[in-house]
């Protein structure tokens, strides 16, 4: 693929009553095994409203052959009628060249990607162009949009 994504910016958190280790498994279930090296996650520990200590972590993807797997395996992943529910709300979820995707994590977990809303792994996917019809096209290329 040529050059149409600058990059993925993933974030995600692990609150107090999760496995830190189980959080960066859902994380890792995007990028294959001998890729994960060259994908620094990186930590920063936070606390809570009533002083329970977060763990928010976050990374930014450049290489373009691991953007592609990465949106190809969401592509592959992503049941049908959530695809169809995305390309309905691309519009909403563009802002600036910008597309922000949500993915469950417990569903990552367990190898699975669901769009979901609370406690998610946050991805802002950034494209070379920001015109709508190219982002749904280079979606739809990937898979990620019927």
């Amino acid at each position: 693929m040529k050059r149409k994504i600058a990059s993925i910016k993933v974030g995600l958190f692990a609150h107090a009553t999760e496995d830190p280790q189980k959080v960066e498994r859902s994380f890792q279930t995007l990028i294959s095994s001998k890729r994960a090296e060259e994908v620094p996650l990186h930590k920063r520990t936070l606390k809570g409203e009533y002083g329970n200590p977060i763990i928010y972590y976050r990374t930014n993807i450049t290489k373009p052959e691991i953007i592609k797997e990465i949106l190809t395996k969401i592509g592959h992943n992503l049941p049908p009628y959530e695809k169809e529910m995305l390309n309905l709300e691309l519009e909403r979820r563009v802002e600036k060249g910008n597309l922000y995707l949500r993915l469950d994590k417990q569903s990552a977990y367990m190898g699975r990607f669901r769009l979901c809303n609370a406690d998610p792994i946050h991805l802002k996917i950034r494209f070379k162009n920001s015109k709508i019809d190219y982002i749904r096209s280079v979606c739809k290329e990937l898979g990620i949009l019927p």
